[in-house]
């Protein structure tokens, strides 16, 4: 338990910067995980924070916290998506931070399901609830499957596993993570890359799975309601399609930079939908040193934004 609160989340220095926690101020961390994020934010200052998490297996790391920080800390298992309706959080957060990434913790165990690395069973559900990889890989259509596998892992043997999927399950239900990753493996002969040829197939799975980017997006239509008046929001990603929906997010709210004279007195007009100001021009990636320290978060994507106050400068 203890090592997992000790890993280093990815791009923490960095994520401190932009979130910029202050004294008396209160933060979301949407992707409670092991806790990282939540405690170097409540180590940072003397400021509180509501931590979100639909994983159930996250309890010992809830409590750890909520030992040490004590009234600074709430927990709330939920998923992201249902904030605030389903919290009945009716607060405004100074900053709010998400990391969508997979937590080492459930990579790492084998009975999760999310990896190939181990063998365990075909489940890859967050929640622990609901649709799991399995019941996809079993009962959807040849086509359906390899339009998830080619939509979300951009692999481009899609169909060639797909109707391999199906070939097997038809001799017997395909249902731990060892025999996907060899039926994938077998689909696309013997090519290589630099990661394992069932890395894609997996992944995209687990995005269909969770409904990782549905979740992302209606997280995205609440943000407004709960962030305060010049409270920052800062998120990570380690997908292309997430990035992509992040990036879109801030460009379309923005306010856009208008260039004039030094010397003129007339403000720029902010229309209604110019809500946010974005600080990031480009997605801050990970130090060569930590991609080397943690291999893991070589992907990764960090933005950030702010909300305007009542002036903008």
């Amino acid at each position: 338990m203890d090592n997992s609160l000790d890993h280093n989340p990815v791009m923490l220095n960095e994520m401190l910067k932009y979130l910029a926690p202050q004294d008396g101020e209160i933060f979301l961390d949407t992707t409670f995980g092991a806790g990282g994020y939540s405690k170097a934010i409540l180590d940072s200052c003397n400021c509180n924070i509501v931590s979100i998490d639909k994983d159930p297996t996250v309890a010992l790391y809830v409590e750890k916290l909520s030992k040490e920080y004590n009234n600074r800390f709430k927990f709330i298992q939920s998923d992201f998506a249902q904030i605030p309706e389903k919290c009945g959080i009716d607060i405004k957060f100074d900053g709010i931070v998400m990391d969508l990434g997979v937590s080492s913790m459930q990579l790492d165990e084998g009975t999760r399901g999310f990896s190939f690395a181990k063998d365990g069973p075909l489940d890859m559900r967050m929640s622990n609830t609901g649709f799991s990889a399995a019941d996809f890989i079993n009962s959807e259509a040849e086509e359906e499957i390899a339009n998830v596998i080619y939509r979300y892992g951009d692999e481009t043997f899609s169909r060639r596993i797909a109707k391999r999927i199906v070939e097997e399950r038809k001799i017997e239900p395909i249902i731990s993570t060892l025999r996907l990753a060899n039926i994938v493996c077998s689909s696309i002969f013997g090519k290589r890359g630099k990661i394992h040829p069932a890395t894609k197939t997996f992944q995209a799975i687990r995005i269909h799975v969770n409904d990782e980017l549905g979740q992302i997006e209606r997280f995205l239509s609440n943000v407004r309601r709960i962030l305060a008046p010049n409270g920052r929001l800062v998120i990570v990603t380690f997908h292309s399609l997430e990035d992509s929906i992040i990036k879109k997010f801030f460009q379309e709210n923005s306010v856009k930079i208008v260039a004039r004279s030094k010397y003129s007195k007339e403000k720029q007009i902010i229309e209604e939908w110019q809500w946010l100001k974005i600080l990031t021009k480009k997605a801050v990636i990970p130090s060569r040193d930590e991609i080397k320290l943690n291999p893991r978060s070589r992907s990764a994507k960090l933005r950030a934004s702010i909300r305007l106050g009542d002036c903008y400068v």
